[in-house]
């Protein structure tokens, strides 16, 4: 039952949002957004993927708090939330983004590192039958055959 679990994450994800911007109170908690659920197959479990902005040492402490205020954010999906059982809360850093910036760092250095290629030796496509062509609705002329509807 995939369709469930991924309407709890999502629905969990937005709870998660607001109560972790507006209602915890540690000031550990700085820039922290949730950014993925998942939820395990059974709704017993869901892993919460946190995103932080700031040094590696106030990360830490941002997840220290959210570890600590795991309770509190518990009860508060609770009345938030139609479930016999509220999930058990694990937090995650996300590092997609810090991935993201690497990957782009790696492409940048693998494209300085090739040499320029002069605009002659850059080949066009070729155009046959079997190739898509673009057509503009607007042009008349784009088109060989027009069908009027």
């Amino acid at each position: 039952m995939q369709y469930r679990s991924d309407r709890l994450a999502h629905e969990l994800r937005n709870e998660l949002s607001v109560i972790i911007a507006r209602e915890v109170k540690d000031p550990r908690v700085g820039f922290a957004t949730v950014t993925t659920v998942r939820v395990s197959p059974d709704l017993r479990h869901a892993r919460v993927f946190v995103s932080v902005f700031g040094s590696p040492e106030e990360q830490k402490e941002t997840f220290a708090a959210l570890d600590r205020a795991v309770g509190f954010i518990r009860r508060q999906l609770s009345g938030r939330l139609r479930l016999r059982h509220c999930p058990d809360l694990k937090f995650a850093p996300d590092d997609t983004m810090e991935y993201g910036a690497k990957m782009d760092h790696l492409i940048a250095e693998a494209v300085r590192d090739l040499p320029p290629v002069a605009a002659s030796e850059v080949e066009s496509p070729q155009v046959n039958e079997t190739s898509p062509q673009v057509i503009d609705r607007n042009d008349p002329t784009s088109s060989k055959e027009r069908s009027v509807v």
